[in-house]
């Protein structure tokens, strides 16, 4: 019987604050813990600050006051290149290199040659269901969703146990949306990542998280499990982001009904 494995670690933000020049507010002292192991969703309207937060965990973005700590540890008690390969990190872009076969966009963080790590790579296209005839293929051949798979891939070269996901499914079609965060979610239980993905869609949130912090003007305003968010305890904020994918289920079972 194989052992689960062991949780990724804990990620801490104490008092952290993003101002920015002329006095415009990023983060407001935010202070909270996200359990090892936990997938988390950060949800909010644009410009709530739910980025920025996120950025600030794989210091991409300095905070202007308090820290993070990931497993305990500052997240400045290393230089940040050293920092960013323990984290992986997909965003909704992608950023795969076009001039790169798939197997050396893989390969680019384990600071090897592709050749040499050619079973990794094989190993890493399974993890992500993509063909491994895929490996020598360039990018500009790979629909979206087999992009940010192959983003996906990357992310996890280095086997890191936290993953950073900044609105990773925002250019994909519904279908493959739905597709890859199935896939995500599967990953993050079978590997024990920590997950922290920041989302527009509450319904994502909802169907892929533990739990979701509410952002609003640069503050957490919610902060609960999707269960207690449908029951409408988290405040007028989460209310009304719960109430965009509940109308809209509302509206379709109306349409079934009248078909």
């Amino acid at each position: 019987m194989t052992a689960a494995p062991a949780p990724g670690p804990s990620v801490v933000f104490d008092a952290i604050e993003k101002l920015y020049p002329g006095g415009a507010v990023g983060v407001a002292g935010v202070s909270l813990e996200i359990g090892g192991g936990s997938f988390v969703a950060l949800v909010g309207a644009s410009g709530s600050g739910k980025s920025t937060l996120l950025k600030m965990v794989n210091r991409l973005i300095a905070p202007s006051a308090g820290r993070v700590l990931i497993g305990g540890a500052d997240v400045t008690d290393e230089p940040a290149h050293a920092l960013r390969r323990r984290i992986g990190y997909v965003f909704q872009n992608i950023g795969l290199f076009p001039h790169m076969t798939v197997a050396e966009n893989i390969a680019i963080g384990l600071r090897i040659s592709a050749q040499q790590a050619g079973g990794r790579v094989v190993e890493l296209l399974d993890l992500v269901d993509l063909p491994r005839d895929f490996a020598g293929r360039m990018p500009d051949a790979l629909s979206g969703g087999q992009r940010q798979r192959v983003g996906v891939a990357r992310a996890l070269a280095g086997a890191p146990g936290l993953m950073l996901m900044d609105e990773p499914f925002g250019a994909l079609d519904p279908v493959t949306r739905d597709q890859l965060g199935t896939a995500i979610r599967a990953l993050h239980d079978r590997l024990g990542l920590t997950t922290i993905m920041v989302t527009h869609d509450m319904a994502e949130a909802l169907i892929l998280a533990d739990r979701v912090l509410v952002m609003a003007k640069g503050r957490i305003v919610a902060d609960a499990t999707p269960a207690a968010l449908l029951a409408g305890e988290g405040g007028a904020e989460a209310d009304a982001l719960v109430a965009v994918p509940r109308d809209q289920a509302r509206k379709l079972a109306a349409l079934e009904k009248g078909a």
